[in-house]
């Protein structure tokens, strides 16, 4: 495993929205289940992977674009982070919520409550979301967190 920061902008980016805020308890642990399934997620000892916990609620994994990742390796991921998922009872492969932030709070909320606080106008064109879509590290530093206008949840407006 390498640092996050020492990956080129290239690398490619994989990120996973947790329902909630993993608690504080977990924290620690989860990073340790993280570092250990990406030093053991591929038989080459030479991968350059890295992870994040953002905002305590976003794995996002990374590997430079030279790696190659075969859909073996990405099953492996997904049955990770399935694992993390019944350990914690938390939900994080339902690619069909949105992750926004209201305040200095992220929420995570399903589509239809989504385009309900739009239309309440609880959202607007100037609140954030985040697009976990992105699939490089240079867009995950610059159009992940982005106004909703910014983003295709722009059609909701």
């Amino acid at each position: 495993m390498v640092d996050f920061n020492t990956l080129s902008e290239e690398a490619r980016v994989w990120i996973y929205p947790c329902n909630r805020k993993f608690y504080p308890q977990e924290i620690e642990e989860v990073k340790q289940k993280i570092e250990n399934f990406i030093n053991n997620w591929k038989e080459s000892t030479d991968l350059n992977a890295s992870y994040q916990l953002l905002y305590n609620r976003f794995i996002i994994f990374s590997t430079e674009n030279d790696v190659e990742i075969s859909n073996k390796d990405i099953d492996k991921q997904v049955a990770f982070i399935l694992q993390l998922q019944q350990e914690y009872e938390v939900e994080l492969l339902d690619k069909m919520n949105v992750c926004f932030k209201q305040g200095e709070y992220t929420q995570y909320k399903d589509i239809k409550e989504f385009k309900k606080l739009i239309k309440n106008k609880s959202v607007n064109s100037k609140t954030v979301v985040f697009d976990n879509l992105v699939q490089t590290k240079y867009d995950l530093e610059h159009f992940w967190e982005v106004p909703i206008t910014e983003s295709w949840y722009n059609r909701f407006l």
